[in-house]
């Protein structure tokens, strides 16, 4: 067994390589929805977008996540925005062209785009 200072060690290595997500509130966090139905609804596509675009566009205080079941399969792929200060955003039916425009008119200058919104389908 190892002591307990070890573990702590071989922890704090491995946070800083797998790259967990922080409750770091100065960063946008962009959230693809990664359950079965997302994935079969084109979400990988749309993760690949966002991570290669974010990385391009050298966006360094947006950090692109995954997650699990968000509880609207019908719109899959789904994205949620969370910036600092700002009600969260839900994006629906995205696909890898939608996420490139919400890279660059959402992320990078601020502007959400209604008509990709869940707010639109009311």
């Amino acid at each position: 067994m190892k002591s307990l200072e070890e573990l702590k060690a071989i922890r704090e290595k491995m946070q800083s390589k797998v790259g967990l997500r922080s409750e770091d509130n100065s960063v946008t966090r962009v959230v693809v929805g990664m359950a079965t139905c997302g994935i079969a609804a084109g979400a990988r596509p749309v993760l690949k977008a966002f991570t290669e675009g974010v990385a391009e566009k050298k966006l360094d205080d947006v950090v692109v996540t995954q997650t699990g079941c968000i509880g609207l399969c019908k719109y899959e792929p789904i994205v949620e925005i969370m910036a600092p200060g700002h009600e969260k955003v839900t994006y629906i039916k995205v696909n890898p062209e939608k996420a490139a425009e919400i890279i660059d008119r959402h992320l990078v200058k601020g502007q959400i785009i209604a008509e990709y919104t869940i707010n639109a389908m009311k």
